[in-house]
C-alpha cells in the first residue's frame, strides 16, 4: 500500500514537470495518427492531399490554452472540408474537436462558449444524416463541452478557496501582529507601575532617611526596612513579568495577575513613606478587574507619593451595582498642567495606563482636581462582568 502511495506521488510529480506547450504537442501527435490511419484504413485508397487535410485538424492543438477559439476554428474548417469531399475518412470519434471543444468551454470567453454550444447543437442536428448518428454527435461534442464546463467551474471553486485561505492567512498574520503589540503594550504598562511605583518609593524613603538617622534611629532604620521590602516587592513582580516573556507560548492568561487581596501590602508601604492614607477595599470581581483595579490604585499612589505634597490619601475599592468603583484623592496641591487622562499628569504616561487599564476591561477612568479643586482625584468603574 505504501509503495503504491510512493509510485502514484512520484507519477504525479513527474507529470507536473512536463511542460504543458510539449504535452499539447504530443496530444495533436496522437489526434493526427488517429485521423491519418482513418484514411488509410478507408477504401479506395485516397490522394496525398486528404492525407494532409485530415493531419491539419489537429496542427493547431499545442496553442489551445492561449487560444481556446482560434484553435477551435483553425480545427474545425480543415475538418468541415474533408467532411464535404471525403466523409467516410472521418474518424468516429475525432480527438482534435473533443480537446478543442474541451479546452474552449474550459479557458473561453462566455460569448464564445455560448455560440460554440449553440453552434455544436444547431450542427449535430441538421448536419447528421441519421437520429442514431445525430445522437452519437451531440453526446461526443455536448458532453466535451459540458466535462469542460464542469472543470471551468472546479477550478473557479479552487481559486475562490485559495483567494479566501490567503484572506485568512492575512487576518491571522495581522491579528498576531495585533496581538503581539497589545502584549507589548501590556508589559510596558506592567513595568511602568512596577518599577515607577517601588523607585518612587525608594527615592523618597532614602532621601528621608539620612535626616533622621541621628535624631531618630528607630525611624531611620523602619525606613531603610520599607526601602527593602519596595525593592523585594519590585524584585518578585518583576520575575513574573519576565517569566512570561522567557517562558515559550505564554500568552497573556500567564501574565502577572495580581489581587485586590495584595493591595493592602502597597498601602502600608504608601505609609511607611508618611503620608496617611485611609484605605477601605472590597475585594471582589474577577482576576481581570481585580488586577485593573490593582494597579490603578498603585499608580495613583504612586503620583500622590512622587507629586502631590499629600498628607493624606483616600482609597475606596467597592462593588457599585454591577460595576467596580475604584477612587483613589489626595489633599495635596492638586494637578500640575493638563489633567485629562489623555493629556496626562505625572509626565502623561501614568494617567494614561489608568484610561488603558479601565478601557481593557470595559469601563472608564477619569482624573482631576478633587473637590472645590483642592487636591486630586483618580476615579474609575469596571464592569464585574463581561
Amino acid at each position: 500500500m505504501e509503495r503504491a502511495v510512493r509510485a502514484r506521488a512520484w507519477l504525479s510529480d513527474r507529470l507536473g514537470r512536463v511542460d504543458p506547450m510539449v504535452a499539447d504537442a504530443l496530444l495533436a501527435l496522437f489526434s493526427a495518427g488517429v485521423s491519418l490511419w482513418s484514411v488509410y484504413d478507408d477504401t479506395p485508397a485516397w490522394s496525398w492531399w486528404v492525407y494532409l487535410l485530415a493531419a491539419s485538424s489537429s496542427f493547431a492543438l499545442p496553442w489551445r490554452r492561449r487560444f481556446p477559439g482560434a484553435v477551435l476554428l483553425a480545427s474545425t474548417v480543415p475538418a468541415a472540408a474533408l467532411s464535404v469531399v471525403a466523409h467516410s475518412v472521418m474518424p468516429q470519434v475525432q480527438v482534435f474537436a473533443v480537446v478543442a471543444i474541451y479546452t474552449l468551454a474550459d479557458r473561453g470567453r462566455d460569448w464564445q462558449r455560448l455560440l460554440t454550444l449553440a453552434v455544436l447543437v444547431v450542427g449535430n442536428i441538421v448536419g447528421t444524416r441519421s437520429p442514431s448518428g445525430a445522437l452519437f454527435s451531440l453526446l461526443v461534442s455536448v458532453g466535451s463541452f459540458v466535462f469542460g464546463s464542469l472543470v471551468r467551474e472546479l477550478r473557479r471553486l479552487a481559486s475562490v478557496e485559495a483567494e479566501r485561505a490567503h484572506q485568512v492567512e492575512l487576518r491571522a498574520a495581522s491579528d498576531a501582529a495585533r496581538a503581539v503589540a497589545e502584549e507589548r503594550a501590556r508589559i510596558a504598562r506592567e513595568m511602568h507601575d512596577i518599577l515607577a511605583h517601588a523607585v518612587s518609593l525608594m527615592v523618597i524613603q532614602a532621601e528621608a532617611g539620612p535626616l533622621v538617622v541621628r535624631s531618630d534611629p528607630d525611624r531611620a532604620v523602619r525606613t531603610f526596612d520599607t526601602i527593602a521590602d519596595s525593592g523585594r516587592d519590585a524584585m518578585v513582580q518583576l520575575r513574573r513579568v519576565l517569566g512570561v516573556l522567557k517562558e515559550d507560548g505564554a500568552g497573556p492568561l500567564l501574565a502577572p495577575q495580581p489581587r485586590l487581596a495584595e493591595l493592602p501590602a502597597v498601602v502600608e508601604r504608601v505609609r511607611a513613606s508618611g503620608v496617611r492614607v485611609d484605605a477601605r477595599i472590597e475585594e471582589c470581581g474577577p482576576a481581570d478587574v481585580q488586577a485593573a483595579a490593582y494597579r490603578i490604585v498603585q499608580e495613583a499612589l504612586t503620583n500622590t507619593v512622587k507629586h502631590a505634597e499629600a498628607s493624606r490619601v483616600t482609597v475606596r475599592v467597592a462593588r457599585a451595582g454591577a460595576e467596580l468603583a475604584v477612587e483613589v484623592s489626595d489633599d495635596g496641591r492638586g494637578a500640575v498642567g493638563p489633567t485629562d487622562a489623555v493629556s496626562g499628569w505625572s509626565g502623561g504616561r501614568g494617567l494614561v495606563s489608568i484610561r488603558e487599564r479601565a478601557a481593557a476591561c470595559g469601563g472608564s477612568a477619569q482624573a482631576g482636581p478633587g473637590p472645590s479643586g483642592r487636591g486630586f482625584r483618580v476615579a474609575a468603574r469596571l464592569p464585574l462582568q463581561a
